[in-house]
C-alpha cells in the first residue's frame, strides 16, 4: 500500500528523469528552441540572459539537449572567454547528461571535444590547418612578455629606440598594435581614439608593426592576437570556411557581447547561414570597450541572417530583491539602444537601494567602513560584502581607513594603492627628504634617475649617512657622468623639501618631478599618473607631511620592489573591486564609491555617445552584483590639488546623470553623518540662542 508521501516521491523521481525539470518556461524555450528529434541544426538564436538569470546553466542544459537528442558530441563548438568557464561547462553538462542517462549508458560518458577559449580553439585549428595555410605546424605562441620583448627587438633595430623625441615603449607598441588587430580598425583611428600622444608617430608605428610581423613570420612564432587574426583570415577564404564551418553541426557562444570584431566575423564565416549557431550574451552587461568589444555584434545579430535570429529572452532574475532590479531596470531603460528587457524577481524586500550623501571622500570611507563593521556584527561576513569602484584610484581613501582600523581587504582589477610601484617611488622620495637616513626609502628614490643604478644609490646612501646632520651636500654626490644634470635638478628637489616644509606645496613639487620620470619608468604612465594625482589630492586632505606619511601606516618599501605581492589574508576579508572585474560575480552587499560624474562616467570616457552608453552599462553591471543591499554614494566635493598648494580648493561634485530626478523612487536617499542629536527634535528645540538673523537686520535701520 503506498504510504502518504509516494506521490512526492513520484514527483521527485520525475523531475530527477527530466532534466528540464527546473528551468523556468523561458530557459525551457531557450534549451529546445529549434532541436528536433534529430538535434539537426536549426535556425540561429540569439538568448538575451539578463544578469543572475541562469545564463550558464541555460546554456548547459542545451548542450546537454542537444546530445541526448542525438546530436554528435564530436561535432559540438562550444566557445567561451576563460578555460575556467570551458571546465565549468563540461562538469555541468555531464552532469545533467547522467541525470538524463536512464536506459541509455552511452549518455553519459559522451565528451565535448570542441569546447574551450577562442584562442585556445584557434591555435587548435591553426595546427590542424597550418600546412594549408603555409605555416609551419610547430610554431610557438609567444605570451605578452614575449611579444613585448620581439616588439622592442625589431623597435631597436628599425632605430626607434634613438630617436631624440619619445617614441612609445614596447608596451604601448604592442598595446596599440592589439587594439588595431581586434578591433580592424585603421592605424589613424585607433590612434585618435585610445593613444592620442602617439599620434605623431602614424608612419613609424606601421614600419615597426609591418617589420614586427615579418619577424614573427621568420621565427615562425604567433602572439596573442594571431590566434584569432589567422582563423578570421583562414575562415575568409570561402573553401576553408566552409570545410571548418562544416566540422560542427552546432557552434554555440557564451558571453556573445565581449566578442569583438574578429570574432564575429570567424563565427559569421564559419556559419554564413547562421543554422546550428547559438550565441547568449547581454547587451546590456557589454562593458569591455578598451579590449576591442563591441557591443554592436550582440545588437546586430539577429538582422545578420535572412530570416533574422530567434531571439528568447530571460528575465527572472535568481540573485537580487525586487527594490534592487527595479532601480538597475530604470537606470538601464534609458539606454539609447537597447533589446527589451525587465528583469524581476520572486525575492519580496521593503529594503530599496540606498543613494548616500557624504560631504567627501573622507566621509565616504569612514560611512562604508561603519556600514561594513555593522553588517558584520549583524552577520554577515566580510567576504560577503563588496565595494565596487569605477577606477583603481578611486578606492585610495578607504584603503588607508580599512588600514588604519586593521580591516583586511583583497582588491581586485588593479593593484592595493599603496602597493602600486608608482605611489611608492612618490612615498620614497617624501620619506627620503623627511627622514635622510631612511636607506630603504633612499634606495629606492635616487634610483628613479636615468643613469643611476643600486651600487650608485648604496654609495650615496652611505656618504650621506656618514656625514654629520646637515652636512650631506647632496649636490656633490659621486654620480656618472651622464646622470649629473638629472642629480643636480633632484638634489635641489630633496634639499628644498627638506629644509621648507611647505605642505602640501613642497608634495606638489616632488608629483611634478615624478611625472616627469613617468614615461621612462613605465609604457603606461598615462594610467598610472592618475593614481599620483589621487594622492596628491589625499595629500592636500592632510595638515602635514609628517602626519600625511604617518597615517598611511604601511610598511616601508622594499629596495627591489616593483609588483605587489599577495596580499596577507586574514581569515575573513572584505572584498574590493573595480566595476569591470566585479562582472560575473555577486555579493549579499555591495557599496559603489563616487556615483557622480566625472567618476561615472569617468570623465576620460565622456568622448562620444557610445563611450557614455558603455559606462551606463557599467553602473547596471556593479548595481546587479548585490542580493540584498546596494549603496550607492555621493561625495558632495572633491579635493583638487592647486599650482602653490595654497588654501583647500575643492570642486562640487554632481549626482551621475545616470540616475536623473525621475529616477529618485526608486531609492531611499540619505545623509551621513546624521546630524548631532540637538538639530534632530521640533523647530522649536532647534531655536537659536542668539537671535544673530535680527542683528543682521538692525544693522540697516
Amino acid at each position: 500500500m503506498p504510504t502518504a508521501h509516494a506521490p512526492d516521491a513520484t514527483a521527485a523521481a520525475a523531475a530527477a528523469a527530466d532534466p528540464l525539470a527546473q528551468l523556468n518556461p523561458a530557459q525551457r524555450t531557450a534549451v529546445v528552441q529549434g532541436v528536433g528529434d534529430r538535434a539537426t541544426p536549426g535556425a540561429p538564436l540569439l538568448v538575451i540572459a539578463g544578469a543572475g538569470s541562469g545564463k550558464t546553466n541555460t546554456l548547459a542544459h542545451r548542450v546537454a539537449h542537444l546530445i541526448a537528442h542525438g546530436a554528435d558530441p564530436g561535432r559540438i563548438l562550444l566557445l567561451t572567454f576563460s578555460r575556467r568557464a570551458a571546465d565549468e561547462m563540461g562538469r555541468r553538462v555531464r552532469r545533467i547528461l547522467t541525470q538524463a542517462s536512464a536506459g541509455r549508458p552511452g549518455l553519459a560518458q559522451a565528451e565535448l571535444h570542441w569546447s574551450g577559449t577562442f584562442h585556445a580553439i584557434g591555435a587548435r585549428l591553426l595546427r590542424d590547418y597550418a600546412g594549408r595555410i603555409g605555416l609551419d605546424p610547430g610554431f610557438t605562441i609567444h605570451d605578452r612578455e614575449d611579444a613585448g620583448d620581439l616588439m622592442n627587438l625589431v623597435r631597436h633595430e628599425l632605430g626607434l629606440s634613438a630617436t631624440k623625441q619619445r617614441f612609445p615603449q614596447k608596451g604601448s607598441c604592442l598595446a596599440i598594435y592589439s587594439a588595431a588587430v581586434n578591433t580592424q580598425a585603421p592605424l589613424a583611428e585607433v590612434l585618435q581614439a585610445s593613444f592620442p600622444w602617439c599620434a605623431e608617430w602614424e608612419d613609424a608605428l606601421k614600419r615597426l608593426f609591418r617589420a614586427y610581423v615579418e619577424a614573427k613570420q621568420a621565427q615562425q612564432v604567433l602572439d596573442y592576437d594571431d590566434l584569432l587574426l589567422y582563423w578570421a583570415q583562414m575562415v575568409a577564404e570561402p573553401a576553408l570556411g566552409e570545410e571548418i564551418g562544416g566540422l560542427f553541426d552546432h557552434v554555440l557562444v557564451d558571453e556573445y557581447q565581449d566578442t569583438n570584431l574578429l570574432q564575429a566575423s570567424i563565427l559569421l564565416a564559419m556559419k554564413p547561414d547562421g543554422r546550428g549557431l547559438t550565441v547568449v550574451g547581454d547587451d546590456a552587461q557589454s562593458i569591455y570597450a578598451f579590449r576591442g568589444a563591441t557591443v554592436r555584434n550582440i545588437l546586430d545579430f539577429p538582422a545578420a541572417f535572412e530570416p533574422p535570429a530567434q531571439v528568447v529572452t530571460l528575465e527572472q532574475n535568481y540573485r537580487s530583491t525586487r527594490p534592487i532590479l527595479a532601480a538597475a531596470n530604470a537606470v538601464i531603460a534609458l539606454a539609447a539602444e537597447r533589446f527589451t528587457k525587465n528583469l524581476w524577481s520572486e525575492r519580496e524586500s521593503a529594503q530599496r537601494p540606498r543613494l548616500v550623501s557624504v560631504k567627501d571622500d573622507a566621509d565616504q570611507a569612514a560611512f562604508v567602513v561603519d556600514t561594513v563593521l555593522a553588517r558584520r556584527e549583524e552577520g554577515l561576513r566580510l567576504k560577503q560584502q563588496a565595494v565596487l569602484f569605477r577606477a583603481s584610484a578611486h578606492s585610495a581613501r578607504l584603503e588607508m581607513e580599512l588600514t588604519r582600523r586593521n580591516i583586511p581587504f583583497v582588491k581586485f582589477g588593479g593593484l592595493k594603492f599603496l602597493e602600486a610601484a608608482h605611489v611608492k617611488d612618490v612615498l620614497a622620495v617624501l620619506r627620503w627628504a623627511e627622514n635622510p637616513r631612511d636607506r630603504i626609502s633612499g634606495f629606492r628614490a635616487i634610483q628613479l634617475l636615468a643613469g643611476v643604478g643600486p651600487k650608485t644609490a648604496g654609495r650615496v646612501l652611505d656618504n650621506v649617512c656618514a656625514a654629520p646632520e646637515g652636512c650631506a651636500l647632496l649636490a656633490e654626490q659621486p654620480v656618472p657622468d651622464a646622470a649629473r644634470a638629472g642629480w643636480q635638478e633632484f638634489a635641489a628637489l630633496v634639499e628644498r623639501l627638506a629644509e621648507r616644509p611647505q605642505w602640501p606645496a613642497d608634495f606638489e613639487l616632488a608629483c611634478r618631478w615624478y611625472e616627469a620620470q613617468m614615461p621612462r619608468l613605465y609604457d603606461d604612465f598615462a594610467v598610472r599618473v592618475l593614481d599620483v594625482q589621487q594622492l596628491a589630492r589625499i595629500a592636500a586632505t592632510s595638515p602635514s607631511r609628517q602626519r600625511f606619511l604617518t597615517e598611511l601606516t604601511l610598511d616601508p618599501p622594499s629596495a627591489t620592489s616593483g609588483e605587489a605581492g599577495m596580499p596577507l589574508l586574514d581569515e575573513d576579508y572584505l572584498i574590493l573591486s573595480t566595476m569591470h572585474s566585479a562582472k560575473g560575480q555577486e555579493w549579499n552587499a555591495v557599496s559603489v564609491l563616487n556615483v557622480v560624474d566625472g567618476c561615472i562616467p569617468s570623465d576620460v570616457a565622456t568622448r562620444n555617445s557610445a563611450e557614455v552608453e558603455e559606462e551606463r552599462r557599467l553602473l547596471y553591471v556593479a548595481m546587479t552584483r548585490a542580493k540584498d543591499s546596494l549603496d550607492l554614494i555621493v561625495p558632495q566635493r572633491f579635493y583638487v590639488t592647486q599650482q602653490m598648494g595654497m588654501g583647500d580648493r575643492h570642486v562640487y561634485a554632481g549626482r551621475t546623470r545616470f540616475i536623473p530626478n525621475r529616477l529618485l523612487g526608486h531609492f531611499e536617499q540619505i545623509s551621513w553623518p546624521p546630524p548631532p542629536p540637538e538639530l534632530q527634535g521640533s523647530p522649536a528645540s532647534r531655536q537659536a540662542a542668539i537671535d544673530l538673523a535680527a542683528k543682521m537686520r538692525d544693522m540697516w535701520r
